[in-house]
């Protein structure tokens, strides 16, 4: 909408994001919980169809016990960022934080997220201490023939790191996370980045395992 003289009316519509969602998770942890529920399957409904007296019936209460966990804790955790927040899904919580909420992001021994006044754990960013020491030493063979290149725990102060883009004297995790600090920087003065932190409960993993458990526990005390 623009006003007589041509020029865009400031007034007629919010500010649009600059870009959608990038999504941050470990591949090794979906492979793995995709393997776990091919052979969780293949053995479920092996019993179901071959079992006999109640195994069918337990086969298939334990079916929610185990998939939604392993799914919680393999295929659902990521970490999403745009210009406005950062949204992280854990197993069993969602943190919402606008970029202005966030206090750090640090990688230690995990990868921590600070924001109103509360830490919270990063699942989807998994720290590997053994890719940490292989970056590190590439850090050092590149600093020793004349690069200034370097692999830090924590975010190093005013180095830039594109989205996307590998660094190989680095680990994953620190570079997610520098990547993650570098937006919290940009955007905290943005008004569309405004607000306090918001904490959710995946219920949709918690009521289905719950009443798994409940209805496997009865078959076997009733066996």
């Amino acid at each position: 909408m623009t006003d007589s003289d041509g020029t865009p009316d400031q007034g007629s519509a919010a500010p649009e994001q600059k870009y959608a969602d990038r999504v941050q998770r470990s591949v090794p942890g979906i492979i793995a919980g995709v393997m776990l529920l091919a052979i969780a399957g293949w053995l479920i409904i092996d019993a179901v169809i071959n079992g006999t007296g109640r195994t069918p019936w337990i086969a298939l209460a334990a079916a929610p016990v185990f998939a939604f966990p392993v799914i919680a804790y393999t295929l659902r955790p990521a970490v999403l960022s745009n210009d406005r927040r950062l949204l992280v899904r854990n197993p069993l919580r969602t943190i919402d934080v606008p970029w202005a909420s966030v206090e750090g992001l640090k990688a230690g021994y995990s990868v921590e997220l600070f924001a109103g006044g509360k830490k919270y754990q990063v699942w989807a960013v998994p720290v590997s201490l053994r890719q940490r020491k292989r970056a590190n030493r590439m850090a050092a063979r590149a600093a020793a023939s004349g690069d200034t290149t370097s692999s830090r725990w924590s975010v190093p102060a005013g180095r830039s790191v594109r989205p996307g883009q590998s660094d190989p004297t680095r680990a994953w995790s620190d570079q997610v996370v520098s990547e993650l600090q570098e937006l919290a920087d940009t955007n905290a003065a943005n008004p569309l980045a405004a607000g306090e932190a918001r904490v959710t409960w995946c219920w949709w993993i918690i009521a289905p395992t719950l009443a798994g458990l409940i209805a496997l526990v009865t078959l076997i005390v009733a066996t």
